[in-house]
């Protein structure tokens, strides 16, 4: 059964969901697991998704205990527009794909509406939008530093992460008896005081430095060092073993954040995964939910990345530690897809935020935590990174060995260096033979040595390695499989000189990508920071940036430095860059001189896919083919992984 979108006639509720997707029951989605997780617990939730109408923020009236609020799976600003700042066209998350179903910065929009409606009412916030900007950042659309979501949104409180672990502490105070007005200490959340209250307990964190003061919000307004400076603080912080209490001053009022949630343990998230989602749309969507097809039969294996993307907000929402299901967990759940009627034999991805990190990356995280001062993973393998693909490959195994399942495909991301690092090739040749459909993306994001630095991703000659590898076992295992690598343009540090490397080195391989994302600059990740204040948090050296708009587009023009439209902005990169030679007739040339087909598509190319026939040799310089095979062996070829000084 759903839970309720309608009240029941007297009836009261615990708590009310007000989300800003459509109502799926599928642990895709955050309301779905929280309010499966609160009637688990014996609370009873009622569901109010996309509202608009004062009458449906009112349909449950108040609840007794508070309000829950989550702008969705995505945050509202990046879902509502692409990174030139348009308004998108279609939201996957609302009935029939249709745009326009939530407002911008849903979550302060819905917690505000809330409070003009229900003053005495207590409000929680959560969710990807609540996390991400928990303090003082950096917002790309209105291109100015912006307070905390708590202040902002008037919530009474924040969740951030992944919620269960703090939604399991605040009803266990419930069941206590404790007011939830007075839940201030548990983990993974945040909340907003004067300092006149800080409580007995607050204060002698601080005396004891077990609480810490960010800049203000004031200063990091104001000062780009200082912005450099809380963001540090708070990135030290993100570890649910080392983290410490942070405290930045807002005006009058301190947003006080109280450390991470420790990790869910397997029983706990097996527990999750295991209450009953009913894993559809709710049936008063008669024109269904797009995003819906592509996760109904798919398998969350894991949560948690330690892959430490400059980019990548992830590390900062699920955090940096992998959290793994049980295989007789997610064995029994694929078991239940093959009881549903409409399962056609398909299990479209078994993977989390990346599909092949299965555990910790090493020992020292299960009792320790992560490092605060070097990568597991990335630019530089640590020498402690702990390389297997055996459990995972046990569970993709024995899935496919299901009756009633036909094929169980990887589909979210694999990360290619991990791969390579992994002596034994078992788990890469069945990958290819048996959960590839068609095509693989993976994430190179460029080809520049120094581009690739500052977003922490493994030297490029890595990548060459790997396209070599695996279309050689594609043609010995008789597969038609191809490549699609995604390319990132205009990421901080990345000059037109590196965007016309890359294009050069698509060029090689007769590719011309359909989609080339654009850096998106989203609140409180690393490069985010880059962005705005031009300076490397690291080193605190300046960093060029493409800030401005045709910097912008130039640059991704010549990522897709084959399409008709995109002609002119190519010639005007090359000619400001002075790569005159680029513009002409020979092989190694992007476009033609002006005139009869200047502006058309060189011929042969592949669109989205690395070609299998494309020649690695015109790659640029940087482009290895003798690539490590683990991170044990990473001092063979300097110019592939250096260890990464921070």
């Amino acid at each position: 059964m759903f839970l309720p979108i309608k009240r029941e006639s007297g009836k009261s509720y615990d708590f009310v969901f007000v989300s800003g997707d459509a109502y799926v029951d599928h642990p895709s989605f955050g309301h779905a697991i929280i309010s499966r997780l609160l009637q688990a617990e014996g609370f009873s939730v009622g569901m109010v998704c996309q509202p608009v109408k004062d009458a449906d923020y009112a349909e449950f009236g108040e609840p007794n205990i508070a309000f829950l609020v989550s702008s969705g799976v995505v945050d509202s600003m990046v879902n509502n527009y692409t990174a030139a700042k348009r308004k998108r066209g279609g939201d996957v998350y609302s009935e029939g794909g249709e745009a326009g179903k939530r407002p911008d910065r849903a979550l302060t929009a819905y917690c505000r509406k809330l409070k003009s409606l229900f003053p005495n009412g207590t409000v929680i916030a959560g969710g990807i939008e609540a996390s991400l900007r928990r303090f003082a950042h950096y917002d790309y659309w209105s291109d100015a530093v912006m307070p905390s979501v708590i202040t902002d949104s008037m919530a009474d409180l924040i969740v951030y992460g992944m919620g269960e672990k703090p939604f399991y502490d605040i009803t266990g105070l419930l069941k206590r008896g404790v007011p939830i007005k007075d839940v201030k200490d548990a983990r993974g959340t945040l909340y907003a005081t004067e300092y006149e209250n800080f409580s007995i307990k607050l204060k002698e964190k601080i005396a004891r430095g077990e609480a810490v003061f960010c800049p203000s919000f004031d200063e990091v307004k104001n000062d780009k060092t200082r912005y450099v400076k809380a963001f540090n603080i708070q990135n030290r912080n993100n570890d649910p073993f080392t983290a410490k209490t942070l405290i930045q001053k807002h005006g009058g009022v301190y947003v006080v954040q109280n450390p991470p949630a420790f990790p869910l343990s397997v029983a706990e998230i097996d527990a999750v995964y295991a209450l009953p989602y009913e894993r559809r749309c709710h049936p008063s969507y008669k024109k269904g939910v797009p995003a819906l097809s592509e996760m109904q039969y798919s398998v969350t294996s894991a949560r948690g990345c330690f892959g430490g993307c400059s980019y990548c907000a992830l590390n900062y929402h699920q955090g940096g530690i992998v959290q793994k299901r049980s295989k007789r967990s997610i064995v029994d759940e694929a078991r239940r897809f093959t009881a549903d009627a409409e399962f056609k034999g398909i299990i479209s991805d078994v993977g989390g935020p990346t599909a092949n990190f299965r555990d910790a990356a090493c020992e020292k995280q299960r009792t320790r935590g992560k490092c605060a001062d070097k990568n597991c993973i990335g630019y530089a393998a640590c020498k402690n990174l702990k390389v297997s693909h055996g459990e995972y490959l046990d569970i993709l195994r024995t899935l496919r060995g299901l009756e009633g399942v036909k094929k169980v495909f990887v589909r979210s991301g694999v990360r290619y260096d991990y791969l390579m690092y992994d002596a034994d090739e078992s788990f890469f040749d069945e990958l290819i033979k048996h959960h590839v459909s068609g095509q693989l993306k993976v994430a190179p994001e460029h080809c520049s040595d120094g581009v690739l630095k500052l977003m922490n991703k493994p030297g490029f000659g890595l990548y060459g390695a790997f396209r070599d590898r695996f279309y050689e076992k594609c043609k010995r295992f008789g597969k038609e499989q191809y490549l699609v690598p995604y390319f990132i343009s205009s990421h901080p540090g990345s000059t037109l000189e590196d965007a016309i490397e890359l294009a050069l080195y698509l060029k090689s391989v007769n590719s011309v990508p359909e989609q080339v994302q654009d850096f998106y600059p989203t609140p409180s990740t690393k490069s985010t920071t880059i962005f705005y204040t031009g300076l490397n948090p690291d080193t605190m050296e300046p960093v060029y940036t493409a800030v401005d708009e045709e910097s912008k587009r130039m640059q991704r023009a010549l990522l897709q430095y084959g399409r008709k439209e995109n002609y002119f902005l190519v010639k005007k990169a090359l000619e400001t860059a002075g790569r005159m030679d680029l513009i002409g007739f020979g092989k190694g040339c992007l476009i033609k001189p002006p005139g009869k087909g200047a502006d058309s598509a060189p011929k042969n190319v592949v669109k989205n896919a690395d070609s299998a026939t494309g020649n690695a040799g015109n790659a640029p310089k940087n482009f290895t083919k003798n690539a490590l095979k683990n991170p044990q062996n990473r001092t063979k070829d300097k110019r592939i992984i250096r260890r990464k000084t921070r």
